[in-house]
């Protein structure tokens, strides 16, 4: 498969878990992917599938970091076809405990990174490009311990409604794909009786695969999502959808 063949991938957040799964997909299907991450050296380009990889080392909640990054692209490639932004943080604290601290580096990750990697990739992406953010449906439902969180993920909807709408005259399409209970890294670190209960409350009596958040950011990645934009893709097994 080639759906990417010739296109240039920004993903932050693209190592390890569903931005990992993203980057390794969007190489096989063959885009020159770029993939931030805040740990680890940088990388010379690897060849995988019809693509390549490329890990940038870049704090995503810093503005110069994301700015260094394009501007590195710009001049090695020109441009950007595809941006994803999945870098985020999830941790718990009900209302009497939230600091300012623990407000801060949650806006500060979640939708800061979000905001100026979007401002700066429409500087160097043409028409025909396409923005996907990473949500999650706790932005949709109220999760004991999690109101920042699920915020910061309600603020991630409301700026794809808005820029599909800012941006459309750009040909730039915007879209979001919103995951529930994935079993990642930072999954497995749960103990197995949240992680069955979390299995319980999903239709499909299971959590999901990074690979399958991965095919859903490719659909809207590629042409053949060439008429959707300002659009939400649940991957979530039902479990905020009935």
């Amino acid at each position: 498969m080639s759906r990417l063949a010739n296109k240039i991938a920004l993903v932050i957040g693209g190592v390890g878990g569903i931005g990992g799964a993203i980057s390794q997909r969007f190489a096989i299907e063959g885009a020159q992917v770029y993939a931030t991450s805040r740990k680890g050296a940088e990388s010379t380009s690897v060849s995988v599938g019809m693509g390549s990889f490329r890990l940038l080392r870049a704090d995503a909640s810093n503005k110069a970091d994301l700015q260094r990054v394009l501007n590195q692209i710009r001049s090695e490639q020109g441009r950007v076809d595809v941006l994803v932004v999945n870098a985020g943080l999830s941790e718990y604290a009900p209302l009497a405990d939230i600091s300012e601290e623990h407000f801060d580096r949650t806006f500060g990750l979640n939708v800061r990174s979000l905001v100026f990697a979007a401002q700066g990739a429409i500087d160097i992406m043409q028409p025909g490009g396409t923005i996907v953010l990473i949500g999650s449906i706790a932005g949709d439902i109220g999760t004991k311990g999690y109101g920042v969180y699920g915020a910061t993920k309600a603020a991630v909807r409301s700026f794809t409604r808005t820029w599909a709408n800012e941006l459309a005259a750009k040909g730039i399409r915007v879209n979001v794909v919103s995951p529930g209970p994935t079993d990642t890294a930072m999954m497995a670190a749960a103990s197995q009786d949240i992680r069955d209960a979390l299995s319980r409350m999903i239709p499909l009596g299971r959590m999901g695969r990074p690979d399958e958040v991965a095919a859903a950011a490719l659909f809207l990645a590629s042409d053949e999502s060439s008429f959707t934009t300002g659009a939400e893709i649940a991957v979530d097994g039902g479990m905020a959808q009935v």
